[in-house]
């Protein structure tokens, strides 16, 4: 029986989806401290529940 696999997003691919510079995104991650979930490389994936604390925090 297959599980579920969370959706994740790297920076660029959040930054893309939440209309911010990547730059700002990865600022905010930095800010708030975020953990990838997951890391493949030298990639950083973040779950979808993080973009939620980034999209409140870009659109203060």
């Amino acid at each position: 029986m297959p599980t579920e696999t969370p959706t994740l997003y790297t920076a660029s691919a959040m930054a893309k989806h939440l209309g911010a510079s990547e730059a700002k995104v990865k600022k905010a991650i930095q800010d708030l401290g975020l953990a990838p979930t997951a890391k493949k490389g030298c990639c950083a994936y973040y779950a979808a529940e993080e973009m939620t604390k980034l999209k409140a925090v870009l659109n203060k």
